[in-house]
């Protein structure tokens, strides 16, 4: 497990730890990048949107493996939220909106995003061979 701080600094602790984790289960090369850019993602909503940058609260991030994929869960300190009240970033209204594209990248990038404790924490699952 990691546990880092609510600060966009800390993202290169979480590089580390994914290029720790890719090594021990040897995860391929193309699922390498669908997972750090899902769990950067990931993290930088329970930063930004979940934790509000506050210094005193921590993003928890764990994983498991299992029968060839790997799951992450992401969990923040802050206010949860309804995942289902995100807007679409692809409809014509979002499309030349800047950001709001986090849990979209996520959802085609992993093989399952699931949402628990009031939005406070997202488990991400990958294929890794």
């Amino acid at each position: 497990m990691l546990e880092i701080g609510s600060s966009p600094k800390c993202i290169a602790e979480l590089e580390q730890f994914v290029e720790t984790i890719s090594k021990r289960y040897h995860i391929s090369e193309d699922k390498y990048p669908d997972i750090l850019i899902s769990l950067t993602e990931a993290v930088n909503n329970a930063m930004i949107h979940g934790n509000r940058l506050s210094a005193n609260k921590k993003i928890q991030i764990s994983y498991s493996f299992c029968n060839a994929s790997i799951s992450f869960k992401v969990s923040h300190q802050g206010r949860g939220f309804d995942p289902g009240m995100v807007a679409d970033p692809t409809s014509v209204e979002n499309i030349h909106k800047c950001g709001g594209r986090g849990i979209y990248l996520m959802k085609n990038l992993c093989n399952r995003v699931e949402y628990s404790n009031q939005g406070k924490t997202v488990e991400l699952e990958f294929s890794i061979h």
